[in-house]
């Protein structure tokens, strides 16, 4: 039976890949990345350097290319599943065109705001391949975010949130502190202005740049700089921590 590793990388930086992911991907013939245009080509390159650092033996890569979605549709949930759907299409056409032990590099952990063990599964209940599959866990951008800030993710007793810009747009702070992914939009401009923030864009990559403060303060600066950088690069990966006032 065939097998297939599914590998957390970290946030950005080669030097968070785990011994773990090491020996898994060394393990790997033909690597799988589902690309999101030329201007995350930076993202593909990423992967090649950690892969030619840790590797000794000769390996493919096969891109896929990302299927479009709507990004603000009516109804979000359908819109997504539809498109994992045609992602985990595209995903099984080529692992069967391929050979030898797969494998794909996922950012941070696979665990978290991610698709790709949706579209494994996916691919198994279609039941035209049959193969097996390891996960290997990796650090995630909020534990990078936290390590950067050198802040603890909450305070003594108390709960952390973990959710995205357009869910903090619809529900508001929660008790406690909040992570928040995937916002496009600076959803932290409508919480309350003495809210703490603490902003990470692009964790472990050389173009790394972070801004902490209240939002009333430093909200403005995150939104001009967010705006420069992904001008400047074409895309954006951020992450930033909330905290209301004790």
């Amino acid at each position: 039976m065939r097998e297939l590793y599914v590998i957390g990388i970290g946030a950005g930086d080669p030097d968070q890949v785990t011994w773990q992911a090491v020996q898994a991907l060394r393990r790997v013939d033909v690597f799988f990345v589902i690309g999101k245009g030329e201007e995350k080509q930076q993202l593909v390159a990423v992967r090649t350097a950690i892969l030619d650092e840790h590797r000794d033996r000769p390996y493919r890569i096969v891109e896929i290319p990302d299927p479009p979605r709507d990004r603000a549709p009516d109804d979000y949930r359908s819109t997504v599943l539809d498109w994992h759907e045609r992602r985990s299409l595209l995903l099984e056409e080529a692992f069967a065109e391929a050979e030898g032990v797969g494998g794909i590099l996922v950012w941070g952990d696979p665990a978290l705001y991610d698709s790709t063990l949706r579209m494994v599964e996916r691919i198994l209940d279609r039941g035209a391949q049959r193969f097996e599959y390891t996960v290997i866990p990796g650090v995630t951008s909020v534990h990078a975010l936290a390590a950067r800030h050198r802040t603890v993710l909450h305070r003594i007793g108390e709960p952390v949130h973990i959710t995205t810009g357009r869910r903090l747009r619809e529900d508001g702070l929660a008790p406690g502190s909040t992570v928040v992914m995937l916002d496009a939009d600076c959803s932290f401009t409508t919480v309350p202005a003495d809210t703490h923030i603490w902003w990470g864009a692009y964790l472990g990559m050389p173009e790394e740049a972070l801004i902490a403060g209240r939002v009333g303060e430093v909200g403005p600066e995150i939104a001009r700089r967010r705006a420069l950088l992904r001008a400047r690069h074409g895309w954006i990966m951020d992450i930033y921590l909330l905290r209301g006032p004790q």
